[in-house]
C-alpha cells in the first residue's frame, strides 16, 4: 500500500518508537493522529511534525479514547495504516523473592492490561473502521503491532511483560488470518535493545554494556529504525501475519 496520502493512527506517538514511526510517516506524505496519554508531550510531538500530524489524548485500554482517536483520524480520510506501539515495560518482580513472598499480582495484571488487553481493543476498534473502506492498491488497511524480544527470550524478573508480549506475538498470526477476508493485514515487530526515553534513564556505562552486546551492528536500535520497518511493513502488500525481530541478532541472557 502506498504511504503517500493516507491516514494513519500511531499510538504511543508522543515519543520512543512510535514518534520516531509518526516522523517517519509524515515524511513519506501520510496524515497521522498521534495518541498518547493525557500527560504525555504528544501536543509537542504533533506541532514539531507539522500541519500533517495532530494529538488525541486517550489510553489504549479506554474505548471511548480510541473511539475519538479514530475520529480524528478518519477526519482525514479512510483509516489505512495503525502503528500500535503504546505500552509499559515491566517491573523486574520475581515470582517469588529471596524470603519466598510471592510477587505482586496486581503489577502483572496491570501489565497485561496495558500491553496485551490495551493492543487488543486498539485492533478491534480500528479494524471494524478499516473494513468499511474501500480498496486502495488492493487492500483496505495494515496493523503493526510491537511485541519485544522479551516474547521469545525473557529475562529474570520479566514475567509479566514476557507474557504481555507474547500474547501480542501470539495474536499477529490470528489476527491477520481473521481479518484476511476484509482485505487487512497484520504484522507485529518484536524490538531488542532500543535508545528510547526509558533506556535513556540508565547510566552511560550500561547503555553502553547493551550496545556491545548487540551482535551487528554493535549499538542500541533506533526510534528511526523501528519508523522505517513499519513503513515498510505498510507497503510491501505481501507481508502478513509476521512477526518481525529488529534486534541486530541479540538474544538474552537470563538476567
Amino acid at each position: 500500500m502506498r504511504i503517500d496520502g493516507i491516514s494513519a493512527l500511531v499510538t504511543g506517538g508522543a515519543s520512543g518508537l512510535g514518534l520516531g514511526t509518526a516522523r517517519e510517516l509524515v515524511n513519506r506524505g501520510a496524515r497521522v493522529v498521534l495518541l498518547d496519554l493525557p500527560a504525555s508531550p504528544g501536543a509537542e510531538a504533533a506541532k514539531e511534525l507539522g500541519a500533517a500530524a495532530t494529538f488525541v489524548a486517550a489510553d489504549v485500554t479506554d474505548t471511548d479514547g480510541v473511539s475519538a482517536a479514530l475520529d480524528a483520524a478518519e477526519a482525514n480520510g479512510p483509516l489505512r495504516a495503525v502503528v500500535h506501539c503504546a505500552g509499559r515495560g515491566g517491573d523486574r518482580y520475581r515470582i517469588i523473592d529471596k524470603d519466598r513472598n510471592p510477587g505482586s499480582l496486581e503489577t502483572f495484571t496491570d501489565i497485561i492490561r496495558i500491553n496485551l488487553a490495551g493492543t487488543y481493543n486498539t485492533l478491534r476498534l480500528a479494524a471494524a473502521r478499516m473494513a468499511g473502506n474501500e480498496l486502495l492498491d488492493g487492500e483496505r488497511g495494515s496493523f503493526i503491532l510491537t511485541a519485544s524480544v522479551a516474547a521469545f527470550e525473557g529475562q529474570i524478573g520479566q514475567t509479566s511483560y514476557a507474557a504481555s508480549k507474547s500474547g501480542v506475538r501470539g495474536i499477529t498470526i490470528v489476527a491477520a488470518r481473521d481479518l484476511a477476508s476484509w482485505g487487512i493485514r497484520v504484522n507485529c515487530i518484536a524490538p531488542g535493545t532500543m535508545d528510547t526515553p526509558m533506556l535513556a534513564r540508565l547510566r552511560d556505562d550500561i547503555r553502553a554494556s547493551l550496545a556491545a552486546s548487540v551482535p551487528y551492528p554493535k549499538r542500541l536500535g533506533t526510534a528511526e529504525d523501528y519508523g522505517h520497518l513499519a513503513a515498510s511493513l505498510i507497503e510491501n502488500e505481501y507481508v502478513n501475519g509476521e512477526v518481525i525481530r529488529l534486534d541486530g541478532a541479540i538474544r538474552m541472557a537470563p538476567r
